[in-house]
């Protein structure tokens, strides 16, 4: 005998609506889970994106209640604004040093503590540390360093160097990076020692085999299976650089001259100080746009290697 022929035609319908009431339950439950975030997100981010954007085709002063219509008026003064374009220059160089800095050295920490040196654990806290302080805070710090600690050592040895980065144009950069690099090298370094101790030892005594060296097997087997790594650390350094701001408040506050003013610090400049709310948030909105394009452009690209790996 069939089992399908021990239930009739009313018991398959009942058997169909308990599946098809529990699917919608298990939805209902996942609508519970996901609606909190979601309203989170659309308040924190959504609505105010659409609301930069509607006051970027205005002539706002943030103050007043008239709002006075311009269309791209702003967005068409932003290309013939030098401060705008140096803005984002300064951004640009900012995160490209960041980027190439922190990837090649937190590797490289990532590989010596993976090698199985004595006090691993001591070495991660120690790197890790920096990355738990306020950016603010850090950069009252190097701040002091640069204009106090480090001349002060200088005097004691008897040397010549010139710490004094945040007070010149042309090194205010480079203390700027030694700053935001001493922060967050320990970070990105602990996702790529998570990287390297998920590759299968397997690969590397295949390697071995093979006749391979290290060097080799750094570039043939360690790079390739870290790829998902990279793209987490490539992205999320791009990303975060391109939103320099606070370490900017407390060390530089954008000099000297204008030589540290980043897009952000140029946004909140334009919007606050100079009370020209619509033409900052024309700023911001393509500091958003960049943002995405850039972040899309590495993940695919990033993202196929991982395929090919």
């Amino acid at each position: 005998m069939q089992v399908s022929s021990l239930f009739t035609g009313k018991d398959v319908c009942i058997m169909k609506k308990r599946a098809c009431s529990m699917e919608t339950r298990m939805a209902r439950q996942y609508l519970c889970l996901v609606l909190p975030g979601f309203i989170i997100f659309t308040i924190g981010l959504i609505i105010p994106l659409l609301l930069a954007f509607r006051y970027s085709l205005t002539s706002w002063d943030g103050m007043t209640v008239e709002k006075t219509f311009v269309g791209l008026k702003n967005y068409i003064e932003l290309f013939k604004d030098s401060d705008f374009r140096n803005a984002w220059w300064f951004t640009v160089k900012f995160t490209v040093g960041n980027t190439i800095i922190q990837n090649v050295v937190a590797l490289l920490f990532a590989v010596a503590l993976d090698s199985g040196i004595k006090a691993q654990k001591l070495y991660r806290t120690v790197f890790f540390i920096p990355c738990l302080i306020s950016a603010v805070i850090v950069g009252f710090i190097w701040l002091k360093m640069f204009s106090n600690v480090l001349p002060a050592i200088n005097d004691l040895l008897g040397t010549n160097f010139n710490f004094l980065l945040f007070g010149e144009k042309s090194t205010v950069l480079r203390g700027l990076l030694i700053a935001n690099n001493w922060q967050w090298i320990g970070y990105w370094m602990l996702i790529y020692l998570a990287g390297l101790q998920s590759v299968p030892a397997e690969l590397y005594e295949a390697a071995k085999i093979d006749g391979a060296g290290t060097i080799k097997r750094f570039f043939n087997v360690t790079i390739p299976m870290l790829a998902p790594s990279i793209t987490i650390c490539v992205v999320g350094i791009t990303t975060g650089s391109l939103k320099v701001y606070d370490l900017l408040v407390s060390s530089t506050k954008g000099g000297p001259g204008r030589a540290s003013t980043s897009i952000i610090y140029q946004t909140y400049t334009t919007a606050i100080n100079g009370r020209q709310y619509g033409y900052g948030c024309a700023m911001s909105v393509t500091l958003v746009v960049v943002l995405l394009l850039v972040a899309l452009v590495q993940v695919k690209s990033l993202k196929s290697r991982e395929v090919q790996a």
